[in-house]
């Protein structure tokens, strides 16, 4: 009998149906992908099917996480990856950090409080984008500059758009996904706009919360949208 370790080994499809529970829209696609990208390494069978171990699962969800949760291009991902590997003490990505002051370094920024102000160099260093892209996000209208800073909402806009560049779309294709958001934010402002009108202590701030209470169901209505249409049209 073979003296070495029995080790769980799993193929693609068995890693797709551990991995989509918590990430539903996963496709053996998306692993062969993320493994082109040199983020897995997973065994090859002497007849070349892919074989994973539980180490490789854990990593596709690492990566996945990272994506989902921070909107981190797979550039920032496989840095972190690597530097883990080499086993330098790296935090784990998202984890929370004392407040600080408004003039925060760029590697310290988030888009947790959009009302952060960034520089133009805090931005393109926190969302690890050049400035090409920046300059490509400003000309089609999904990032503005607030006089000579930015807001906190441009980060994670920015990190979404690098994010989604790592899976071929161009700036131009998210022009569709900005005029619905547009739409959006003015059918919301309808919603709240009889609260704003009134002339109580605190209404501002009510319709505000309630501004806020409807996008967060707006962008879930919007995932589950998106995430039916595309199910429908793969299972075709």
């Amino acid at each position: 009998m073979n003296a070495q370790p029995a080790r769980s080994l799993m193929t693609i499809g068995d890693v797709l149906g551990l991995l989509r529970p918590d990430f539903p829209d996963i496709t053996i696609s998306k692993i062969r992908f993320l493994e082109a990208e040199g983020l897995v390494e997973p065994e090859r069978s002497p007849s070349g099917y892919r074989k994973f171990c539980d180490a490789d699962v854990q990593r596709l969800r690492f990566v996945l996480a990272a994506q989902r949760d921070h909107y981190l291009p797979l550039r920032v991902i496989r840095e972190h990856l690597e530097a883990r590997d080499r086993g330098e003490d790296v935090p784990p990505l998202g984890a929370p950090e004392p407040r600080r002051p408004r003039t925060l370094v760029a590697a310290d920024t988030t888009a947790e409080d959009p009302a952060v102000r960034l520089t133009r160099r805090q931005l393109l260093d926190g969302a690890g984008i050049d400035e090409a892209l920046l300059a490509r996000l400003e000309e089609y209208g999904l990032v503005r500059r607030a006089g000579t800073h930015y807001e906190g909402d441009a980060l994670s806009i920015a990190r979404a758009a690098a994010a989604l560049g790592e899976y071929g779309f161009e700036v131009r294709h998210l022009r569709a996904v900005k005029a619905a958001a547009d739409r959006q934010a003015g059918l919301i402002e309808q919603m709240v706009a009889p609260q704003l009108r009134r002339r109580s202590r605190g209404a501002h701030e009510q319709a505000a919360e309630t501004a806020r209470e409807i996008a967060a169901l707006s962008v879930k209505l919007h995932a589950a949208l998106v995430s039916a249409g595309l199910r429908e049209s793969l299972d075709r």
